[in-house]
């Protein structure tokens, strides 16, 4: 526990903010089903409950068939959260194992796995993706899967690929290789773990991408829409013109709890990102002197302190020396 107060101690705030945020959506993702209080596919057949706006009765109101938005939102929020977590699972680490291996290993290795990335990066992203999902729609949340974590690891890679190049030369890999290791221990004990900030960056990367693309092909209708998630929401809600109608209800919630989840992750990245840059660290601003902060670019106050008493040493002289000349400047003020 010591070990986690003292990573948690360590962080930005922006991380903490960013993590806090997560993990309430993350409780949500695994309890929000059973606090459901309705079946989220249920259509009440009360013509007072059909587009109602909140009461005691439906928190976030109900939409033209009688849904329970509330209900809608909890167990889409879990479909969003899981999609997008082993999305970011699947890319992350095939961008590890292709990066690591790439320049770890370097020669025909690392021209037929870098050509292969830079094949992944020109194809166009937006046309494959309608194109296989419109066919595959019909089919559950796996055909998402596998087409976003087909379409997110090239990036990761890159980035891999050039941290990895920086560490291959340094002294302790070189005496790894000297005293005979193996090549998948040289990268499993002492590649990889140099590199935990920036896998842990790619995976919130490549999260925040799977969200924001699942819910964009959801809203258009390339998705399974026999499934609740938060893009399904704002599917139903734009084809029934909840816009037009006036029900916020129905898609501000939906729209508002993926806000909250890509800032969060934001947030995160950044103070990851922090986290392991020691520029970006020290640029945070350092130490507190005398109850002050002191940033890289400001004096410490012993040089302002010095920098002041030369001043007023300086301004002393000079009107000594003036005071001095007027005394001994004769009565007609001739110097002469």
């Amino acid at each position: 526990m010591s070990a986690v107060r003292d990573v948690w101690r360590n962080l930005p705030l922006k991380a903490k903010i960013g993590t806090v945020l997560f993990a309430m959506f993350v409780l949500a993702a695994i309890i929000g089903p059973e606090l459901a209080p309705y079946d989220p596919s249920y259509q009440n057949p009360d013509p007072a409950l059909l587009m109602a706006q909140p009461s005691a009765r439906h928190l976030l109101g109900t939409t033209q068939t009688g849904q329970d938005v509330l209900s809608q939102v909890l167990v889409g929020i879990r479909q969003t959260m899981l999609l997008a977590i082993v999305v970011g699972v699947f890319a992350t680490a095939v961008s590890v194992i292709v990066g690591v291996t790439s320049a770890f290993l370097g020669g025909v290795w690392d021209e037929l796995l870098s050509l292969v990335s830079n094949v992944f990066l020109v194809i166009p992203a937006l046309p494959l993706l309608v194109l296989l999902l419109g066919y595959l729609s019909g089919k559950g949340q796996w055909p998402t899967i596998i087409v976003l974590s087909v379409l997110g690891w090239p990036w990761g890679a890159r980035v891999v690929r050039a941290q990895t190049l920086m560490i291959r030369n340094r002294d302790f890999v070189a005496a790894s290789r000297e005293s005979g290791e193996r090549t998948w221990r040289i990268l499993a004990f002492e590649i990889i773990p140099n590199e935990v900030s920036l896998i842990a960056a790619s995976f919130v990367n490549t999260v925040l991408y799977a969200i924001g693309a699942s819910v964009a092909l959801a809203f258009v209708g390339l998705t399974d829409l026999n499934s609740w998630s938060l893009g399904t929401i704002l599917f139903w809600a734009q084809s029934n013109q909840a816009l037009t109608l006036g029900a916020w209800w129905w898609f501000v919630p939906p729209g508002l709890a993926v806000a909250l989840i890509g800032t969060s992750l934001v947030l995160l990245n950044s103070g990851i990102d922090e986290l392991g840059s020691p520029r970006l660290r020290a640029s945070r601003g350092a130490a507190k002197i005398a109850g002050h902060k002191i940033w890289g670019t400001d004096p410490t106050p012993v040089l302002a302190q010095l920098t002041a008493d030369r001043s007023g040493i300086g301004e002393f002289l000079h009107s000594f020396s003036r005071d001095s000349l007027l005394d001994k400047t004769p009565a007609g003020g001739d110097l002469r």
